[in-house]
């Protein structure tokens, strides 16, 4: 395993941050950590690339402890915070060769031409980074965190403030920088989960709530990817009146006469549902159909009400 955490825990004050949270990123795969604001996502970062230490448990990047071998993980992580600091006052092509003699890089010169064109920079590397919009100076801190070509790579919101043809350059480059290093990417568009990664942890109030694919997470949280929606004008005892093959549940819905049906994936019951209504001079007021997407299964996993 590139990364490895077991039983992390990190308190402030009188609230633990993290508690005893474990899970692991593979080489060659992008995995999103997801969470609400205040999750611990940001900490459990910070730890991972040495910023800040644990007050309990273990965690391992390419096979060094965070505690004891911190210049080793510093020189296999790639980070980028989610408030990413740069010199604002420098330009950006002066700013990466500054970055990569840090590093103390051979032919940093052409190490620097390599980060602008994957980066996309092209237009903008003779430009103050203060001048850049708020979409460059994301590609400044990707370049930035890429240019010692670390084998784990860390990105904390990477694509805030992106518009459209920007995200999904970013998006492109993150999917192809996964099939050759450790990518732990958090964001919140969860349209970005779903085309980036290959797994997924989410974490609430500083617990590991969900891990494994999407499909995993999603069968697990929601029992089907399908509901289906049927409401009727006459109050009618559907689950106890009607029956069909790949049914999972039947349930009352909060709203009147109406009802959800959880089936399995690859079963549309609602021609069905129109013969039963008709057969039985059942007024429709409403039949829909909706398959699951992550951001149901985020808000079922994180939401407490």
């Amino acid at each position: 395993m590139s990364v490895q955490i077991n039983n992390l825990t990190k308190v402030y004050g009188d609230r633990k941050a993290l508690n005893e949270i474990s899970f692991s990123a593979e080489s060659g795969q992008v995995t999103g950590f997801l969470g609400p604001n205040g999750a611990g996502k940001t900490t459990t970062m910070k730890i991972l690339s040495c910023f800040i230490q644990q007050d309990d448990g273990e965690a391992e990047v390419c096979g060094f402890n965070t505690k004891k071998h911190q210049a080793d993980v510093k020189k296999s992580i790639g980070y980028l915070p989610e408030h990413n600091p740069l010199y604002k006052d420098m330009y950006v092509k002066e700013y990466l060769r500054f970055v990569a003699g840090m590093y103390r890089l051979p032919q940093k010169n052409q190490r620097v031409n390599e980060m602008i064109e994957l980066t996309g920079l092209g237009w903008e590397q003779n430009k103050k980074i203060g001048a850049l919009s708020k979409g460059y100076r994301q590609r400044v801190g990707l370049a930035q965190a890429l240019i010692h070509d670390p084998k784990v790579l860390i990105l904390d919101e990477p694509t805030t403030g992106l518009d459209p043809n920007q995200l999904s350059d970013i998006r492109d480059l993150i999917i192809q920088l996964g099939k050759e290093k450790t990518v732990i990417f958090s964001t919140h568009i969860m349209q970005e989960v779903e085309a980036v990664c290959d797994n997924v942890v989410i974490i609430n109030k500083g617990e590991i709530v969900a891990n494994g694919s999407l499909k995993t997470i999603k069968e697990k949280a929601t029992g089907s990817g399908i509901q289906i929606t049927v409401g009727f004008q006459e109050n009618f005892p559907l689950d106890e009146k009607w029956n069909a093959e790949g049914i999972l549940s039947i349930q009352k819905s909060d709203v009147i006469n109406h009802w959800e049906i959880q089936t399995e994936e690859d079963i549309d019951l609602r021609p069905d549902l129109y013969r039963f209504a008709v057969d039985n001079n059942l007024t429709l007021l409403e039949l829909s159909r909706k398959k699951y997407e992550v951001e149901d299964v985020f808000r079922l996993l994180t939401n407490e009400n």
